[in-house]
Protein backbone atom coordinates (compact mmCIF):
# COMPACT_ATOMS: atom_id res chain seq x y z
CA UNK A 1 0.00 0.00 0.00
CA UNK A 2 1.61 3.46 -0.97
CA UNK A 3 0.92 6.29 1.67
CA UNK A 4 -0.09 9.95 0.37
CA UNK A 5 -0.40 12.84 2.53
CA UNK A 6 -1.68 16.09 0.72
CA UNK A 7 -1.88 19.52 3.12
CA UNK A 8 -3.60 22.39 2.55
CA UNK A 9 -1.81 26.10 3.69
CA UNK A 10 -3.18 26.76 7.55
CA UNK A 11 -6.03 29.75 7.33
CA UNK A 12 -5.58 32.44 9.45
CA UNK A 13 -8.26 33.12 11.94
CA UNK A 14 -9.28 37.10 12.15
CA UNK A 15 -12.24 36.40 9.88
CA UNK A 16 -14.66 33.57 8.27
CA UNK A 17 -13.75 31.76 5.90
CA UNK A 18 -14.82 32.46 2.50
CA UNK A 19 -15.08 30.79 -1.59
CA UNK A 20 -11.21 31.16 -2.08
CA UNK A 21 -10.65 29.14 1.30
CA UNK A 22 -12.78 26.50 -0.18
CA UNK A 23 -11.53 26.38 -3.26
CA UNK A 24 -7.77 24.97 -2.19
CA UNK A 25 -9.45 22.63 0.84
CA UNK A 26 -11.71 21.13 -2.22
CA UNK A 27 -9.08 20.09 -4.09
CA UNK A 28 -7.27 18.68 -1.28
CA UNK A 29 -10.28 16.81 -0.62
CA UNK A 30 -10.56 15.67 -4.10
CA UNK A 31 -6.70 14.64 -4.26
CA UNK A 32 -7.34 12.65 -0.64
CA UNK A 33 -10.69 10.89 -1.66
CA UNK A 34 -8.88 10.31 -5.37
CA UNK A 35 -6.16 8.37 -3.78
CA UNK A 36 -8.39 6.82 -1.11
CA UNK A 37 -10.49 5.03 -3.87
CA UNK A 38 -6.96 3.98 -5.54
CA UNK A 39 -6.09 2.27 -1.94
CA UNK A 40 -3.67 4.52 -0.66
CA UNK A 41 -2.96 5.09 2.85
CA UNK A 42 -3.89 8.71 3.28
CA UNK A 43 -3.34 11.45 5.33
CA UNK A 44 -5.51 15.22 4.50
CA UNK A 45 -4.47 17.74 6.95
CA UNK A 46 -5.57 21.58 7.12
CA UNK A 47 -5.98 23.81 10.32
CA UNK A 48 -5.94 27.37 11.53
CA UNK A 49 -2.92 30.12 12.11
CA UNK A 50 -3.59 31.56 14.81
CA UNK A 51 -0.60 33.83 15.84
CA UNK A 52 0.99 37.35 15.06
CA UNK A 53 0.43 40.73 15.39
CA UNK A 54 -3.16 40.56 13.51
CA UNK A 55 -4.90 38.61 15.64
CA UNK A 56 -3.05 40.22 19.02
CA UNK A 57 -4.41 43.61 17.69
CA UNK A 58 -8.04 42.29 16.67
CA UNK A 59 -8.28 40.33 20.06
CA UNK A 60 -7.56 43.82 22.19
CA UNK A 61 -10.19 45.72 19.80
CA UNK A 62 -12.56 43.27 20.71
CA UNK A 63 -11.36 43.15 24.43
CA UNK A 64 -10.91 39.45 24.38
CA UNK A 65 -8.17 37.30 25.15
CA UNK A 66 -6.12 36.10 21.33
CA UNK A 67 -6.55 32.22 23.15
CA UNK A 68 -10.96 33.16 23.13
CA UNK A 69 -10.88 34.62 19.82
CA UNK A 70 -8.93 31.87 17.86
CA UNK A 71 -11.02 29.46 19.67
CA UNK A 72 -14.49 31.35 17.76
CA UNK A 73 -12.58 32.22 14.64
CA UNK A 74 -10.92 28.31 14.14
CA UNK A 75 -14.17 27.02 14.82
CA UNK A 76 -16.06 29.01 11.68
CA UNK A 77 -13.59 27.29 9.40
CA UNK A 78 -14.61 23.22 10.74
CA UNK A 79 -18.10 24.18 10.68
CA UNK A 80 -17.95 25.43 6.93
CA UNK A 81 -15.80 22.33 6.31
CA UNK A 82 -18.09 20.18 7.24
CA UNK A 83 -20.54 21.62 5.54
CA UNK A 84 -18.33 21.02 2.70
CA UNK A 85 -18.51 17.07 3.29
CA UNK A 86 -14.22 17.94 3.51
CA UNK A 87 -13.01 14.48 4.56
CA UNK A 88 -9.60 15.55 6.50
CA UNK A 89 -7.86 13.66 8.73
CA UNK A 90 -6.11 16.32 11.32
CA UNK A 91 -7.32 19.83 12.11
CA UNK A 92 -4.24 21.46 13.15
CA UNK A 93 -4.21 24.69 15.33
CA UNK A 94 -1.18 26.56 16.31
CA UNK A 95 -2.06 27.26 19.57
CA UNK A 96 -2.15 23.42 20.24
CA UNK A 97 0.58 21.90 22.30
CA UNK A 98 1.81 19.89 20.21
CA UNK A 99 2.53 22.12 17.93
CA UNK A 100 4.18 24.44 20.03
CA UNK A 101 6.58 21.26 21.39
CA UNK A 102 7.27 20.65 17.79
CA UNK A 103 8.24 24.38 16.88
CA UNK A 104 10.74 24.22 19.90
CA UNK A 105 12.42 20.86 18.47
CA UNK A 106 12.06 21.88 15.12
CA UNK A 107 13.85 25.27 15.72
CA UNK A 108 16.19 24.22 18.44
CA UNK A 109 17.93 22.02 15.40
CA UNK A 110 18.10 24.35 13.41
CA UNK A 111 19.74 26.89 15.79
CA UNK A 112 22.30 24.15 17.32
CA UNK A 113 23.48 23.83 13.86
CA UNK A 114 24.21 27.58 14.14
CA UNK A 115 21.97 28.83 11.12
CA UNK A 116 20.12 31.13 13.67
CA UNK A 117 21.80 34.24 14.64
CA UNK A 118 20.77 37.22 16.40
CA UNK A 119 20.55 40.47 15.11
CA UNK A 120 18.44 43.88 13.82
CA UNK A 121 16.15 43.99 11.62
CA UNK A 122 14.82 47.55 10.23
CA UNK A 123 12.30 47.42 7.26
CA UNK A 124 8.75 47.87 6.01
CA UNK A 125 5.68 45.01 7.41
CA UNK A 126 2.79 44.25 6.20
CA UNK A 127 -0.27 43.41 9.29
CA UNK A 128 -2.66 41.97 7.09
CA UNK A 129 -0.01 39.69 5.57
CA UNK A 130 2.31 39.44 8.28
CA UNK A 131 4.96 40.06 5.88
CA UNK A 132 8.11 41.77 5.74
CA UNK A 133 8.78 43.95 2.41
CA UNK A 134 11.96 45.95 0.85
CA UNK A 135 11.62 49.37 -0.91
CA UNK A 136 11.61 47.66 -4.14
CA UNK A 137 8.86 44.95 -3.03
CA UNK A 138 6.61 47.85 -2.05
CA UNK A 139 4.27 49.65 -4.53
CA UNK A 140 4.72 53.67 -3.24
CA UNK A 141 5.14 52.50 0.52
CA UNK A 142 1.68 49.72 -0.01
CA UNK A 143 1.66 45.95 -0.16
CA UNK A 144 1.57 44.81 -3.30
CA UNK A 145 -1.74 42.57 -1.95
CA UNK A 146 -3.41 44.26 0.36
CA UNK A 147 -2.73 48.01 -0.86
CA UNK A 148 -2.40 48.91 2.90
CA UNK A 149 0.32 51.14 4.04
CA UNK A 150 3.06 49.69 5.11
CA UNK A 151 4.43 49.97 8.59
CA UNK A 152 8.35 51.01 9.24
CA UNK A 153 9.74 48.48 12.14
CA UNK A 154 13.20 48.43 13.66
CA UNK A 155 13.86 45.84 16.75
CA UNK A 156 16.41 42.94 17.52
CA UNK A 157 15.11 39.77 16.51
CA UNK A 158 17.02 36.50 15.68
CA UNK A 159 17.74 35.92 12.30
CA UNK A 160 17.56 32.33 9.73
CA UNK A 161 20.79 32.78 7.66
CA UNK A 162 18.98 31.62 4.25
CA UNK A 163 21.26 32.88 2.57
CA UNK A 164 23.81 30.00 3.61
CA UNK A 165 20.89 27.74 1.17
CA UNK A 166 21.06 29.30 -1.92
CA UNK A 167 23.56 27.09 -3.35
CA UNK A 168 21.70 23.80 -1.61
CA UNK A 169 18.25 25.30 -3.06
CA UNK A 170 19.90 25.67 -6.63
CA UNK A 171 20.78 22.35 -6.72
CA UNK A 172 17.73 20.92 -5.73
CA UNK A 173 15.51 22.67 -7.83
CA UNK A 174 18.05 21.81 -10.95
CA UNK A 175 17.86 18.10 -10.12
CA UNK A 176 13.75 18.62 -9.09
CA UNK A 177 12.66 20.52 -11.96
CA UNK A 178 8.51 19.07 -11.32
CA UNK A 179 8.94 19.71 -8.03
CA UNK A 180 6.76 22.81 -7.83
CA UNK A 181 3.97 23.15 -10.47
CA UNK A 182 2.84 24.82 -12.36
CA UNK A 183 6.05 25.68 -14.07
CA UNK A 184 5.95 29.04 -14.17
CA UNK A 185 5.94 29.13 -10.56
CA UNK A 186 8.53 26.91 -10.28
CA UNK A 187 10.44 29.76 -13.03
CA UNK A 188 8.91 32.49 -10.78
CA UNK A 189 10.71 30.69 -7.30
CA UNK A 190 13.79 29.59 -9.25
CA UNK A 191 14.45 32.86 -10.28
CA UNK A 192 14.15 34.53 -7.04
CA UNK A 193 16.68 32.26 -5.28
CA UNK A 194 18.83 32.72 -8.08
CA UNK A 195 19.40 36.52 -7.64
CA UNK A 196 19.89 36.05 -4.41
CA UNK A 197 19.12 35.42 -0.75
CA UNK A 198 19.09 37.21 1.88
CA UNK A 199 19.01 36.03 5.78
CA UNK A 200 15.28 36.59 7.45
CA UNK A 201 14.08 37.45 10.40
CA UNK A 202 12.03 35.52 12.28
CA UNK A 203 11.26 36.00 16.33
CA UNK A 204 9.38 39.39 17.44
CA UNK A 205 10.30 40.97 20.54
CA UNK A 206 7.26 43.88 20.32
CA UNK A 207 4.57 41.77 20.94
CA UNK A 208 4.12 38.25 23.33
CA UNK A 209 1.08 36.15 21.17
CA UNK A 210 3.18 33.78 19.71
CA UNK A 211 5.38 30.27 20.66
CA UNK A 212 8.23 31.60 22.73
CA UNK A 213 11.84 31.32 21.76
CA UNK A 214 13.11 28.29 23.60
CA UNK A 215 16.55 29.48 24.13
CA UNK A 216 15.62 34.23 24.77
CA UNK A 217 12.08 33.97 26.17
CA UNK A 218 12.31 37.27 25.58
CA UNK A 219 10.88 36.92 22.06
CA UNK A 220 8.80 34.91 20.10
CA UNK A 221 8.42 33.33 17.15
CA UNK A 222 7.69 35.10 13.42
CA UNK A 223 4.03 34.10 12.89
CA UNK A 224 5.29 32.85 8.97
CA UNK A 225 8.32 30.89 10.43
CA UNK A 226 6.86 29.01 13.38
CA UNK A 227 3.54 28.02 10.76
CA UNK A 228 5.04 26.30 8.41
CA UNK A 229 6.41 24.25 10.86
CA UNK A 230 2.18 22.68 11.58
CA UNK A 231 3.33 20.53 8.50
CA UNK A 232 5.43 18.26 10.42
CA UNK A 233 4.32 18.76 13.70
CA UNK A 234 1.06 17.26 12.33
CA UNK A 235 2.71 14.09 10.51
CA UNK A 236 4.64 13.01 14.35
CA UNK A 237 7.53 15.23 14.16
CA UNK A 238 9.84 13.94 17.18
CA UNK A 239 6.46 12.26 18.28
CA UNK A 240 5.57 9.41 16.33
CA UNK A 241 8.55 8.36 14.02
CA UNK A 242 6.39 5.40 12.68
CA UNK A 243 4.00 8.28 10.99
CA UNK A 244 6.72 10.46 10.22
CA UNK A 245 8.53 8.34 8.00
CA UNK A 246 5.74 6.79 6.41
CA UNK A 247 3.97 10.03 5.35
CA UNK A 248 6.43 13.03 4.70
CA UNK A 249 8.36 11.37 2.05
CA UNK A 250 4.63 11.36 0.19
CA UNK A 251 3.75 15.07 1.23
CA UNK A 252 1.87 17.06 -1.20
CA UNK A 253 1.30 20.63 -0.02
CA UNK A 254 -1.85 22.39 -2.03
CA UNK A 255 -0.99 26.90 -1.67
CA UNK A 256 -1.97 30.08 -3.01
CA UNK A 257 0.63 32.25 -5.48
CA UNK A 258 0.85 34.63 -2.60
CA UNK A 259 2.49 32.53 -0.29
CA UNK A 260 4.95 30.95 -2.71
CA UNK A 261 8.24 32.42 -1.47
CA UNK A 262 7.34 30.95 1.99
CA UNK A 263 6.71 27.45 1.24
CA UNK A 264 9.21 27.20 -1.71
CA UNK A 265 12.04 29.33 -0.61
CA UNK A 266 12.00 29.58 2.93
CA UNK A 267 10.72 25.90 4.07
CA UNK A 268 12.44 23.59 2.05
CA UNK A 269 16.10 25.79 3.11
CA UNK A 270 14.39 25.08 6.92
CA UNK A 271 13.49 21.57 5.98
CA UNK A 272 17.44 21.17 5.05
CA UNK A 273 18.47 23.33 8.28
CA UNK A 274 16.57 20.88 10.63
CA UNK A 275 18.47 17.63 8.50
CA UNK A 276 14.91 16.31 7.07
CA UNK A 277 13.99 16.31 3.40
CA UNK A 278 11.38 19.34 1.79
CA UNK A 279 7.93 17.71 1.05
CA UNK A 280 7.52 15.73 -2.20
CA UNK A 281 5.74 18.20 -4.41
CA UNK A 282 4.26 21.49 -4.10
CA UNK A 283 1.15 22.73 -6.43
CA UNK A 284 0.60 26.29 -6.30
CA UNK A 285 -3.22 28.02 -7.52
CA UNK A 286 -3.89 31.32 -8.63
CA UNK A 287 -6.62 33.53 -7.26
CA UNK A 288 -10.53 33.55 -7.53
CA UNK A 289 -11.04 36.89 -9.32
CA UNK A 290 -14.51 38.90 -8.97
CA UNK A 291 -14.87 41.12 -11.09
CA UNK A 292 -11.23 40.87 -11.83
CA UNK A 293 -10.15 41.56 -8.05
CA UNK A 294 -8.37 39.08 -5.81
CA UNK A 295 -10.99 37.70 -3.17
CA UNK A 296 -9.52 37.80 0.22
CA UNK A 297 -11.48 38.61 3.54
CA UNK A 298 -10.67 42.45 4.05
CA UNK A 299 -12.07 43.19 0.23
CA UNK A 300 -15.89 43.64 -0.21
CA UNK A 301 -15.71 40.28 -2.88
CA UNK A 302 -15.37 37.93 -0.13
CA UNK A 303 -18.64 34.90 -0.62
CA UNK A 304 -19.43 32.32 2.05
CA UNK A 305 -19.40 28.94 0.51
CA UNK A 306 -22.20 28.03 2.65
CA UNK A 307 -24.52 30.41 0.89
CA UNK A 308 -23.50 28.73 -2.31
CA UNK A 309 -24.28 25.16 -0.97
CA UNK A 310 -27.89 26.32 0.20
CA UNK A 311 -28.50 27.53 -3.03
CA UNK A 312 -26.74 25.06 -5.33
CA UNK A 313 -26.50 22.06 -3.66
CA UNK A 314 -23.18 19.96 -2.21
CA UNK A 315 -22.04 17.88 -4.64
CA UNK A 316 -22.99 20.53 -7.26
CA UNK A 317 -21.78 22.78 -5.16
CA UNK A 318 -18.15 20.70 -5.75
CA UNK A 319 -18.37 20.67 -9.14
CA UNK A 320 -18.69 23.68 -10.10
CA UNK A 321 -15.97 25.00 -7.95
CA UNK A 322 -13.54 22.00 -9.23
CA UNK A 323 -14.49 21.92 -13.32
CA UNK A 324 -15.07 25.94 -13.16
CA UNK A 325 -11.77 26.83 -12.14
CA UNK A 326 -8.66 24.65 -13.44
CA UNK A 327 -6.03 24.12 -10.94
CA UNK A 328 -3.06 26.89 -11.90
CA UNK A 329 -3.76 30.12 -13.05
CA UNK A 330 -6.27 32.69 -11.91
CA UNK A 331 -9.84 32.59 -12.37
CA UNK A 332 -12.76 34.46 -12.74
CA UNK A 333 -15.70 33.47 -10.47
CA UNK A 334 -18.88 34.49 -10.65
CA UNK A 335 -22.81 33.49 -10.10
CA UNK A 336 -23.55 33.39 -13.39
CA UNK A 337 -20.98 31.12 -14.71
CA UNK A 338 -21.83 28.14 -11.71
CA UNK A 339 -25.68 28.71 -13.23
CA UNK A 340 -24.76 27.86 -16.60
CA UNK A 341 -22.71 24.71 -15.80
CA UNK A 342 -25.00 23.75 -13.42
CA UNK A 343 -27.76 23.73 -15.91
CA UNK A 344 -25.57 22.59 -18.85
CA UNK A 345 -23.27 19.95 -17.99
CA UNK A 346 -25.21 18.72 -14.35
CA UNK A 347 -29.15 18.91 -15.07
CA UNK A 348 -29.02 18.83 -18.99
CA UNK A 349 -25.49 16.30 -19.52
CA UNK A 350 -25.67 13.83 -16.74
CA UNK A 351 -29.22 14.31 -15.06
CA UNK A 352 -30.73 14.18 -18.13
CA UNK A 353 -28.44 11.15 -18.97
CA UNK A 354 -29.21 9.10 -15.87
CA UNK A 355 -33.64 10.50 -16.09
CA UNK A 356 -33.54 8.58 -20.02
CA UNK A 357 -31.89 5.68 -19.24
CA UNK A 358 -34.02 4.98 -15.80
CA UNK A 359 -37.29 5.69 -17.60
CA UNK A 360 -36.57 3.89 -20.60
CA UNK A 361 -35.99 0.71 -18.64
CA UNK A 362 -38.54 1.25 -16.66
CA UNK A 363 -40.69 1.40 -20.09
CA UNK A 364 -39.54 -0.75 -22.19
CA UNK A 365 -37.91 -3.57 -19.27
CA UNK A 366 -40.24 -3.53 -16.79
CA UNK A 367 -37.78 -1.56 -14.59
CA UNK A 368 -35.73 -4.43 -14.71
CA UNK A 369 -31.74 -3.21 -15.80
CA UNK A 370 -30.46 -5.80 -18.72
CA UNK A 371 -26.82 -6.25 -18.87
CA UNK A 372 -24.01 -4.71 -20.78
CA UNK A 373 -22.76 -6.24 -23.62
CA UNK A 374 -19.37 -7.06 -24.32
CA UNK A 375 -18.93 -5.37 -27.68
CA UNK A 376 -20.25 -2.36 -26.97
CA UNK A 377 -19.78 0.39 -29.41
CA UNK A 378 -19.13 2.79 -26.25
CA UNK A 379 -16.39 0.20 -25.05
CA UNK A 380 -13.63 1.62 -26.91
CA UNK A 381 -15.19 5.36 -26.38
CA UNK A 382 -15.20 4.22 -22.48
CA UNK A 383 -11.98 2.82 -22.28
CA UNK A 384 -10.47 6.02 -23.63
CA UNK A 385 -12.36 8.30 -21.32
CA UNK A 386 -11.41 6.19 -18.15
CA UNK A 387 -7.44 6.26 -19.19
CA UNK A 388 -7.33 9.94 -19.85
CA UNK A 389 -9.67 10.92 -16.48
CA UNK A 390 -6.90 8.33 -14.37
CA UNK A 391 -4.11 10.59 -16.29
CA UNK A 392 -5.32 13.23 -15.40
CA UNK A 393 -5.80 12.85 -11.74
CA UNK A 394 -2.86 11.34 -11.14
CA UNK A 395 -1.33 14.42 -12.77
CA UNK A 396 -3.70 16.39 -10.12
CA UNK A 397 -5.78 18.03 -12.96
CA UNK A 398 -9.32 17.36 -11.47
CA UNK A 399 -11.11 19.62 -13.68
CA UNK A 400 -9.19 17.43 -16.59
CA UNK A 401 -10.64 14.46 -15.06
CA UNK A 402 -14.07 15.68 -15.07
CA UNK A 403 -14.17 16.81 -18.40
CA UNK A 404 -13.00 13.35 -20.05
CA UNK A 405 -15.71 12.11 -17.76
CA UNK A 406 -18.10 14.80 -19.74
CA UNK A 407 -16.99 13.47 -22.99
CA UNK A 408 -18.30 10.20 -22.05
CA UNK A 409 -21.56 11.31 -20.63
CA UNK A 410 -21.99 13.03 -23.86
CA UNK A 411 -20.54 9.81 -26.24
CA UNK A 412 -23.88 7.60 -24.43
CA UNK A 413 -26.47 10.61 -24.94
CA UNK A 414 -25.33 11.10 -28.42
CA UNK A 415 -25.93 6.86 -28.52
CA UNK A 416 -28.99 7.24 -27.31
CA UNK A 417 -30.10 9.55 -29.12
CA UNK A 418 -28.60 7.80 -32.63
CA UNK A 419 -30.88 4.76 -31.61
CA UNK A 420 -34.04 6.42 -29.84
CA UNK A 421 -34.63 3.17 -27.59
CA UNK A 422 -37.66 4.70 -26.44
CA UNK A 423 -39.41 4.26 -29.65
CA UNK A 424 -37.79 0.45 -29.98
CA UNK A 425 -40.09 -3.14 -29.08
CA UNK A 426 -38.87 -4.94 -26.02
CA UNK A 427 -36.21 -7.14 -27.36
CA UNK A 428 -32.30 -8.21 -27.48
CA UNK A 429 -31.73 -4.66 -29.20
CA UNK A 430 -32.95 -2.73 -27.00
CA UNK A 431 -31.40 -4.45 -23.50
CA UNK A 432 -28.48 -4.57 -25.17
CA UNK A 433 -28.37 -0.14 -25.63
CA UNK A 434 -29.60 -0.30 -22.55
CA UNK A 435 -27.62 -2.25 -20.64
CA UNK A 436 -24.62 -0.42 -22.53
CA UNK A 437 -26.10 2.74 -20.76
CA UNK A 438 -26.06 1.52 -17.92
CA UNK A 439 -22.92 0.53 -17.50
CA UNK A 440 -21.53 3.55 -18.63
CA UNK A 441 -23.49 5.01 -15.22
CA UNK A 442 -21.66 3.05 -13.19
CA UNK A 443 -18.13 4.07 -14.71
CA UNK A 444 -19.16 8.05 -14.14
CA UNK A 445 -20.40 7.29 -10.75
CA UNK A 446 -17.17 6.11 -9.59
CA UNK A 447 -15.09 8.44 -11.51
CA UNK A 448 -16.80 11.60 -10.39
CA UNK A 449 -17.05 10.29 -6.56
CA UNK A 450 -14.14 12.07 -5.13
CA UNK A 451 -15.89 15.34 -6.60
CA UNK A 452 -19.31 14.37 -6.01
CA UNK A 453 -19.54 11.93 -3.53
CA UNK A 454 -23.16 11.79 -2.51
CA UNK A 455 -24.42 12.17 -5.90
CA UNK A 456 -22.42 9.09 -7.22
CA UNK A 457 -23.94 7.04 -4.45
CA UNK A 458 -27.26 8.25 -5.33
CA UNK A 459 -26.69 7.43 -8.67
CA UNK A 460 -25.73 3.62 -8.01
CA UNK A 461 -28.80 3.56 -5.63
CA UNK A 462 -30.69 4.68 -8.88
CA UNK A 463 -28.97 2.26 -10.73
CA UNK A 464 -29.54 -1.05 -8.71
CA UNK A 465 -26.18 -0.90 -6.90
CA UNK A 466 -24.98 -1.69 -3.60
CA UNK A 467 -20.97 -0.60 -4.08
CA UNK A 468 -18.83 0.74 -1.18
CA UNK A 469 -16.96 3.02 -2.72
CA UNK A 470 -14.57 3.05 0.44
CA UNK A 471 -13.70 -0.03 -0.05
CA UNK A 472 -13.43 -1.60 -3.65
CA UNK A 473 -11.07 -2.79 -6.55
CA UNK A 474 -10.77 0.34 -8.21
CA UNK A 475 -8.98 -1.38 -11.23
CA UNK A 476 -11.72 -3.96 -11.32
CA UNK A 477 -14.49 -1.95 -10.63
CA UNK A 478 -13.47 0.09 -13.73
CA UNK A 479 -13.19 -2.10 -16.30
CA UNK A 480 -16.23 -2.52 -18.67
CA UNK A 481 -18.00 -5.14 -18.48
CA UNK A 482 -19.37 -5.48 -14.70
CA UNK A 483 -22.94 -4.39 -15.05
CA UNK A 484 -24.87 -7.62 -14.35
CA UNK A 485 -28.45 -6.45 -14.79
CA UNK A 486 -31.36 -8.08 -13.72
CA UNK A 487 -31.95 -5.41 -10.91
CA UNK A 488 -34.58 -2.95 -10.56
CA UNK A 489 -33.90 0.51 -11.18
CA UNK A 490 -35.40 3.45 -9.47
CA UNK A 491 -37.33 6.22 -10.74
CA UNK A 492 -36.92 9.67 -8.39
CA UNK A 493 -36.48 13.31 -8.77
CA UNK A 494 -33.99 14.97 -10.97
CA UNK A 495 -30.80 14.38 -10.11
CA UNK A 496 -29.61 18.15 -10.60
CA UNK A 497 -32.12 20.63 -10.41
CA UNK A 498 -32.29 23.37 -13.24
CA UNK A 499 -31.64 26.96 -11.66
CA UNK A 500 -33.48 29.56 -13.53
Amino acid sequence: MKSFCVTTPIYYVNDAPHVGHAYTTLHADVFARWHRLMGDEVFFLTGTDEHGLKIAEAAEKQGVDPQALTDVTSQRFKDVWAKLLIQYDDFIRTTDERHIKAVKAFTKKIYDSGYIVKDTWEGLYCISCESNYTEAESENGLCPIHKRKLESVKEDNYFFKLSEFEDRLIKYYSENPKWIEPETKYNEAFSFIKSGLKDISITRSSFDWGISVPWDETQVFYVWFEALINYVTALGYESDSSRFSNFWPNTVHLIGKEITRFHCVWWPAMCMAAGIDPPSKILVHGWLLVKGEKMSKSGLNKIDPSELVDEFGLDQFRYLLIKGSPFGPDSEFSYEELKRRNNSDLANNLGNLLSRVVAVVHSKCDGISPKCSSDSELKQDVEDAVEAAVLSWNNFAPADALEAVWNMIKRTNFYLEKYEPWKLEPGDRINAIMGDSLEVLRIVSILISPVMPTAACDMLRRIGLKIDLKNVDFNEEIRWGQYLGGVPVIKDVPLFARIK
